[in-house]
């Protein structure tokens, strides 16, 4: 391969390189769920009753779940074939120019039903880069780390979830206060789509300057990488892939209820204001800065099962007093409520990279985690927030949604349960991809 310098880069020159990239991607993607549960159902929806065009902009929302898992096989196919870097710098393009461009489009009311078609197909672009774009930055920073400390290494592209929830809730926020209520509908919205493009290019340029993942050289250097690596991981790690499928789903359905389904249960439920929950989401998302990369770490040392397990049962149980302290309608009650939710949250996700990676060998990483991490979005993430809203809808109350997230947060529970430990895990100890191959 052409290219590529497998001169290793800097640990920090890495981690660096993987959160600022996967942030910028997080932003882009929870700028438009953030979207969806403020503004598009008015204005890409405008001809439904505000229930219904909620669900239907959060529809559009779960279309980017549902491209995941194909950009998830795309980008986990040339990432085990060519390389992790390459493949990242397309994730980042690709995504930046889909949300810049739904920064620009026209809405319902100005060409009608193209408007929600095309806020639809942009959408979609958005779902196959985040899709490529997690297994990458993850097995960048797992593959440059010590043999020891994988589990702080892997967490670090985890916190470019709460920094782009964070960035995009804050910029959402500031236009809101800034922005009289017409205008921000408008053209308020738009300024934070549009200012994707720059902070794309500036990812792009941070991404450009690290090298390849050292263990990817290795396979390459050996002639063992797989043909079809997608194909090999469904005959090789079937039951791997379904404990990362099962390990995420409660997880991901636990996230977009704590993060994203409060903001239109906080403000169409409860009718306050748009800045009571952005403030919410955004003390709740800073405080998972912190806390992420110290469970990662804290998995190093005692395993990723677990501090993962803690995290699950935690949120299993705070859900219930999650929706109680949203429900007094009290401001300091709706930040405790978003903070102890996401740091039970964190307390998942900081092990969750490393502990999905870890699952397969080497020269099938990309596919497999990408696999298991994309297709868990579509049953978890995708699917939340239209349940939540649905069943909130149908029994006016949150009690059904807190039972929901239970019994997501059961799968997670089973899937851990039935896993193997894999903190210990040698990742150079690949099986000879001789008796693997797949024969053409």
């Amino acid at each position: 391969m052409t290219g590529i310098s497998h001169r290793p880069s800097s640990l920090r020159k890495v981690i660096v390189a993987s959160l600022v990239g996967t942030s910028l991607e997080w932003y882009d993607f929870f700028l438009y769920g953030s979207a969806a549960a403020l503004v598009f159902n008015k204005l890409f929806f405008p001809t439904f009753e505000p229930l219904v065009g909620t669900l239907l902009a959060f529809t559009t929302y779960a279309v980017g779940f549902i491209a995941r898992p194909i950009g998830g096989a795309i980008a986990g196919h040339y990432g085990d074939r060519v390389g992790r870097k390459n493949v990242l710098v397309v994730t980042l393009v690709l995504m930046g120019v889909a949300t810049f461009l739904v920064g620009l489009l026209p809405t319902y009311g100005s060409i009608g039903v193209a408007a929600p078609v095309a806020l639809v197909a942009l959408r979609f672009l958005q779902g196959l880069g985040l899709g490529g774009e997690w297994g990458g930055a993850v097995l960048m920073s797992l593959e440059h780390g010590a043999e020891g400390r994988r589990g702080l290494a892997a967490s670090w592209p985890q916190v470019g979830v709460p920094m782009g929830n964070l960035l995009a809730a804050a910029v959402l926020w500031l236009m809101s206060a800034l922005v009289p209520g017409d205008a921000f509908l408008s053209w308020g919205w738009r300024v934070p789509f549009l200012l994707s493009g720059a902070l794309i290019a500036v990812g792009l340029w941070i991404r450009l300057q690290i090298t390849e993942s050292p263990l990817f050289a290795e396979v390459e250097q050996a002639g063992a990488k797989a043909r079809l690596p997608i194909v090999d991981v469904f005959r090789q790690h079937p039951r791997e892939l379904l404990v990362a499928i099962g390990a995420r789903i409660g997880t991901d359905v636990a996230f977009y209820t704590f993060s994203l389904f409060i903001l239109a249960y906080v403000t169409g439920t409860l009718g306050l204001p748009r800045t009571t929950a952005l403030t919410a989401v955004l003390v709740g998302s800073a405080c998972q800065l912190v806390l992420i990369p110290l469970f990662g770490a804290l998995s190093d040392r005692v395993g990723r099962r677990p501090v993962y397990l803690a995290g699950a049962v935690g949120a299993a149980v705070w859900v219930f007093a999650f929706f109680a302290l949203l429900d007094t309608k009290s401001f300091p009650a709706i930040v405790l409520a978003a903070v102890v939710a996401l740091a039970c949250h964190a307390a998942m996700y900081g092990p969750q990279a490393a502990f999905v990676a870890e699952l397969f060998s080497t020269r099938l990483r990309y596919s497999g985690a990408s696999l298991g991490y994309q297709i868990a979005g579509v049953l978890g993430g995708a699917l939340a927030p239209i349940i939540s809203v649905a069943l909130v809808g149908r029994y006016h109350s949150a009690l059904a949604v807190c039972l929901y997230v239970v019994a997501a947060l059961l799968i997670t529970l089973v899937a851990l349960l039935a896993a193997p430990e894999t903190r210990g895990v040698d990742l150079h100890a690949d099986p000879d991809p001789r008796e693997e191959a797949v024969t053409p």
